[in-house]
């Protein structure tokens, strides 16, 4: 039914309208920041240096993983997603403020950063303290302050006061993710914490060999070993000082029999050679390599890196969300937690013909599950949703005839004697 203009007037809003009075109430909204205030923070030390990098490549490809609420078979295959409000938080919003891929590099990042990481319920049908049969229906990344014995202490974001809160939370109902690379990344002692240290010594070189000094010693041409000749050479270092000061060049002049040494060389030090060695250690240890970075790597390249550094933090996610997440009755039913990876992602063009016809002529893939990897809007022909080798002609079952009765004999009798 179309719309009458009337109808349009009515209707129609505007975000700029005066006749909203949300702008004589911007203080009833809560606390305010220029910032946003739930981003996670990295510290420091990692924030000022390449570790920021290897981290931000490390929770990108993480997070590209998807993350689903599904129903196994008995031989915990995949059969379903389960459409429930813990499936929307991960794939659709896991709250207000994140959506679910940025919820799970949160997650990611945290994690490298702090070493553990809290996956919290917060919004949830029931109290999860009373009752195991709740409904998640929002989760947040929380960084873990405290831990007692059955509780922790997590700072978490409040996204209803606009602030961070600290709260005791049972371990029973927190999902605690521990980093499994934790050995090499955030132990006092490891590859990464190391080459931290290296890092920090590194920029304070830097940054002393170009703060401004000049760091010249003159060379006067009397011996100074009073006070007087002190005093003398005191005065001449300060005329120096104010000739370069007040010079629009920095030009001064000195006398033709004094020396002036320049100390402001580059220092000799095995810094850089150090921050090199530790760097390569730590992309042999984390299965990372420049290729990876600049996008160049190979196939080869990128299998060995999934296999050994995104696959172990991804699982130990999906491990810590199903055992906490879901409750042992939910488990006897086949409901679980995966994650999934999409296997074309690294096929180049040249090579998607391929493995299509290769798919659908196995009968591994329908032609529309294989039009919708490549983009295509599926088709409405059956025959696209069949399993079948279409390079083969397709068999025409006949359908079943009619049964014809016996044949009767010459005298009018059946064939077995009845009349």
């Amino acid at each position: 039914m179309a719309s009458t203009f009337g109808d349009k007037l009515k209707h129609a809003w505007n975000a700029f309208s005066e006749k909203e009075d949300y702008r004589s109430r911007a203080n009833d909204y809560g606390a305010s920041y220029g910032l946003r205030p739930d981003r996670v923070r990295l510290s420091v030390s990692n924030e000022r240096s390449i570790i920021s990098s290897v981290y931000t490549r490390l929770g990108i490809d993480v997070a590209a993983l998807s993350v689903r609420h599904v129903r196994l078979d008995e031989n915990r295959r995949y059969v379903e997603d389960i459409h429930s409000s813990l499936n929307a938080c991960f794939t659709i919003e896991a709250n207000v403020d994140q959506a679910a891929r940025a919820f799970r590099q949160d997650v990611v990042m945290t994690m490298f950063d702090k070493g553990v990481v809290a996956i919290v319920p917060v919004d949830t049908s029931l109290n999860p303290s009373g009752s195991g049969g709740f409904d998640i229906r929002t989760i947040r990344a929380g960084e873990i302050t405290g831990w007692y014995p059955r509780h922790v202490r997590v700072n978490l974001y409040n996204d209803r006061l606009g602030r961070k809160q600290e709260l005791m939370l049972p371990k029973s109902t927190v999902a605690i993710i521990e980093n499994p690379l934790y050995a090499v990344m955030n132990e006092p002692n490891s590859t990464l914490q190391r080459l931290i240290a290296k890092l920090n010594m590194l920029d304070a070189v830097d940054k002393q060999s170009s703060s401004g000094k000049l760091d010249i010693i003159i060379k006067l041409p009397y011996v100074i070993k009073s006070e007087a000749r002190r005093k003398e050479a005191e005065e001449r270092r300060k005329a120096i000082e104010v000739q370069l000061q007040g010079s629009k060049y920095g030009v001064a002049y000195v006398d033709g029999t004094e020396d002036i040494t320049q100390l402001n060389r580059p220092s000799e030090n095995n810094l850089l050679k150090q921050v090199e060695y530790l760097t390569t250690m730590l992309y042999g240890q984390l299965g990372l390599t420049e290729s990876i970075f600049d996008g160049t790597a190979t196939e080869a390249t990128m299998i060995n890196y999934h296999n050994r550094t995104i696959e172990p933090v991804i699982v130990a996610i999906v491990e810590s969300m199903r055992r906490v997440f879901l409750t042992k009755t939910a488990r006897s039913q086949l409901q679980s937690i995966e994650y999934f990876k999409d296997a074309f992602k690294l096929v180049p063009v040249s090579d998607l013909a391929e493995i299509a016809d290769k798919f659908t002529r196995n009968e591994v893939m329908s032609s529309n599950e294989v039009r919708a990897i490549i983009g295509l809007t599926p088709v409405k022909d059956p025959k696209a949703e069949e399993l079948r080798n279409k390079n083969l002609p397709e068999v025409v079952t006949p359908p079943p005839q009619p049964k014809q009765p016996a044949p009767a004999n010459r005298k009018g009798e059946l064939q077995n004697g009845s009349t």
